[in-house]
């Protein structure tokens, strides 16, 4: 006979197995977004009740009910306030007769206040929580879990009303990005303790992360602390692919993780967005025969990358040379006659400035040609590229490039923008899709997307011929040189050549690739793109740690290493890992430069001595190259 569920969950249990997303995996068979998922509990019960047994069969146990949204405000979107009722009890229903006697059922609450962009009342919260949790009541279920959650207060409120209904199980999850508190500012493990103390039963994380940055987050959580905790990450990042959301993760990094998890007291683990059956399956496989490991609890259980979390002190703004830019010739025509470095350096998190300009400052005596200036990638929120571009500029005399997503501006505010760059002098920039809006730290915001990249580029080229987006005439010309992204890193390069020959068609001047971690690829992309007319710039981005590396390989849209490059960076941390990283992507650029004289060098965690030793090794090298006549 199985435990009850409070038993099952506690430190003394081996830990259980939860099962993956509901949502995405309805979108990944087929089902079109835009329509109320839970909803289906009525319409398709059929179909709802397969999804949870195809997680029974993979080896979940503990199913979560389809009622993420099922709430009054989220339901009234669809015109169906009045069933909040009916559509929680089939969908406890429906989880019932699906995991009979093999897994136990817990009630899924989702956050209110996540999502919503205007203020939702206290009273009208906790109206429609109660409505809610009483519905599950009713149906009948082993516990409650309440998941996405951003701030504590939220949280600690539905909790409170289920502990006033019902002594039941309760697992609280937060969703947080790679941060040590919650969003209304909240440190983690005081967070932790207040729940536990409130009756939480389990405490963990879902959603808004992949693995790498839910490990981070739950080696804040004291020790002494206690409490068992609950790990439900996404499948990496979300990317576009052929107009499809996908998630990159692979159900065997799932699993490496879920051990990682489980030494850190996580009692129940499972996934969240983009999770399937089969990382489910992965699960469940690892943590069959699991008894905790030394190495990994060894205090690095998880792997924090030290890289993160150095430097996180206020540096003392350094002197700057400043200058202006005459006329300089523009990176394509510098390209045609020698190797040109472009550095990626990322644009802060918060507003401290000061190591990015110490980094912009560096690179400049380093010898880089331009400073590239992300536009709030992979959709979280960060300082401006225009205002740091323009700072960088002027106090620092070096070449900025700005990057432009489609993703946050419409084409009033995108030709706003374009008009503000022309008339700071910023002539370089680089036009990407951007990654959506549901997947950053604000998924409450909107995905504009009014045009694509291929339009976008098009359109900053008319601005060249001194007409507006909207076809009249400007009184002047902008000078603008517009970069292209190809993502070598694909199953089919033809096909992604095929791609990088309509941003050519549209006009770009040069193409800037995603970061490259295999010399015989570097050989097969110049093969693919010698008929390409303008420059391209091969990415290379040094790996920071051995976690880093397995982080960008399974969790980051369009970016693939070698099986060669993940076995030397295995197990190295800190300066060594570090140290490994720059000579792997020496190694890559001397394959690198036989073929481009375009280097594009991006920045891990604004360690910006990496990109300056590689930008250092490039000019000493096109120096050697030159001096021989080759």
């Amino acid at each position: 006979m199985r435990p009850d569920l409070r038993s099952a969950l506690s430190l003394s249990h081996r830990p259980l197995v939860g099962d993956g997303a509901m949502g995405t995996f309805l979108y990944q068979l087929g089902f079109p977004v835009g329509v109320s998922y839970e909803e289906f509990n009525l319409l398709k019960p059929g179909v709802i009740g397969d999804v949870h047994r195809r997680y029974v069969e993979a080896g979940a146990e503990v199913i979560e009910t389809n009622t993420f949204s099922a709430q009054h405000g989220k339901l009234s979107k669809y015109g169906l306030e009045k069933k909040v009722e009916a559509i929680n009890a089939a969908g406890v229903a429906i989880a019932r007769e699906a995991a009979g006697d093999r897994a136990y059922v817990v009630g899924a609450i989702g956050a209110i206040r996540a999502g919503r962009r205007r203020a939702v009342r206290t009273a009208t919260i906790k109206r429609e929580y109660e409505e809610q949790i009483g519905a599950i009541l009713a149906a009948g279920v082993d516990g409650l879990l309440l998941e996405t959650f951003f701030d504590l207060e939220e949280l600690s409120l539905a909790l409170g009303l289920i502990r006033a209904k019902s002594d039941l199980p309760v697992i609280c999850q937060f969703a947080v990005e790679d941060t040590d508190r919650t969003h209304d500012g909240v440190l983690l493990g005081e967070a932790f303790r207040r729940l536990k103390g409130e009756g939480a039963d389990v405490i963990g994380f879902n959603c808004r992360s992949g693995p790498n940055a839910i490990l981070r987050a739950m080696q804040t959580i004291p020790r002494d602390l206690g409490a068992s905790l609950s790990a439900f990450p996404n499948a990496g990042i979300a990317d576009l692919v052929d107009g499809k959301v996908v998630y990159s993760a692979t159900p065997e990094y799932f699993a490496s993780s879920a051990l990682r998890f489980a030494d850190l007291n996580a009692r129940l683990i499972g996934g969240c967005c983009g999770t399937t059956p089969d990382h489910i399956a992965a699960i469940a496989k690892a943590l069959r025969d699991y008894s905790p490991s030394p190495e990994r609890e060894n205090g690095n259980a998880g792997g924090v990358d030290s890289a993160v979390k150095t430097g996180a002190g206020a540096e003392e703004r350094p002197v700057y040379d400043g200058g202006r830019f005459g006329d300089e010739p523009s990176i394509v025509e510098l390209v045609k006659h020698r190797h040109t470095v472009i550095v990626e350096l990322d644009p802060p998190r918060d507003l401290d400035i000061a190591k990015f300009m110490a980094g912009a400052k560096a690179l400049k005596e380093a010898k880089a040609d331009a400073l590239t200036m992300a536009d709030n990638s992979l959709a979280v929120t960060r300082m401006s590229n225009m205002a740091l571009a323009a700072l960088v500029k002027e106090r620092i005399g070096i070449r900025s490039l700005a990057h432009i997503a489609c993703r946050d501006r419409n084409l009033i505010g995108t030709q706003s923008h374009m008009m503000g760059f022309d008339a700071l002098g910023i002539d370089h920039v680089l036009a990407v899709t951007g990654d959506p809006a549901k997947f950053g730290d604000l998924p409450g915001s909107s995905s504009v997307y009014d045009t694509t990249s291929f339009e976008i580029i098009r359109m900053i080229k008319q601005l060249n011929e001194g007409v507006a987006f909207s076809g009249k005439p400007l009184k002047q010309k902008a000078r603008f040189v517009v970069g292209a992204a190809f993502n070598p890193n694909v199953k089919h390069l033809d096909k992604a050549v095929q791609r990088l020959e309509k941003k050519v068609q549209a006009g770009a001047d040069y193409i800037m690739t995603q970061p490259v971690y295999d010399a015989g690829l570097i050989e097969r992309i110049a093969e693919a793109t010698k008929h390409i007319p303008i420059p391209v710039f091969l990415g290379i981005f040094p790996l920071a740690s051995g976690r880093n590396a397995e982080y960008l390989h399974n969790e980051v849209p369009g970016i693939q290493l070698s099986d060669e490059v993940r076995e030397r960076m295995r197990g190295l941390e800190g300066a060594e890992g570090r140290a490994e990283g720059v000579r792997i992507a020496q190694e890559l650029l001397d394959t690198a430069m036989k073929h481009f004289n375009g280097i594009y060098l991006m920045t891990p965690f604004l360690s910006y001595e990496m990109t300056v030793a590689l930008t250092a090794y490039v000019k000493e090298k096109s120096a050697v190259i030159a001096q021989a006549g080759v």
